[in-house]
């Protein structure tokens, strides 16, 4: 049973899985598209992964203003989430993502990798920290699904 989590942006979507076991998340890539309505090739190359990776959920990023509102990017990943089901047909859970760039960053900047270079991993890396937080609340919860 494997989960893939998802860090949705205006040009990209980091991507990670979890181990057949569910324990941890490791990336895997970021889908770049040169504009933000163009999903189709996204959701195309999603459908690739669920299938390469044999995924039964996704699980994607919420981001919601510090003060719990949904904004204008929380209505996108909403809207995002019906493409994904439509196209995909598997479960998708929305995980509150608030401040995992911000960790993203912080985790790189930690581990010494140059500015310029942090844009190419922020993505895949925020997909990893929503992942492993959903992965570590299910752990925790006893249960095969956290909602």
């Amino acid at each position: 049973m494997r989960i893939m989590g998802l860090d949705f942006g205006s040009k990209t979507v980091g991507v990670a899985v979890s181990d057949p076991l569910g324990f941890t998340a490791q990336p895997v890539e970021i889908i770049r598209r040169k504009s933000e309505n163009k999903l189709r090739q996204t959701l195309a190359r999603l459908e690739e992964l669920v299938k390469e990776y044999q995924v039964t959920r996704l699980v994607l990023g919420l981001p919601k203003n510090m003060n719990n509102t949904l904004g204008e990017r929380a209505e996108k990943s909403l809207e995002f989430k019906e493409m994904l089901e439509r196209r995909i047909g598997l479960p998708v859970v929305m995980w509150d993502e608030r401040l995992t760039t911000v960790a993203a960053n912080q985790a790189m900047i930690e581990g010494g990798v140059r500015r310029e270079d942090r844009g190419r991993y922020v993505d895949a890396l925020a997909a990893v920290l929503i992942l492993q937080g959903y992965l570590d609340r299910i752990c925790a919860s006893g249960t095969t699904e956290a909602t």
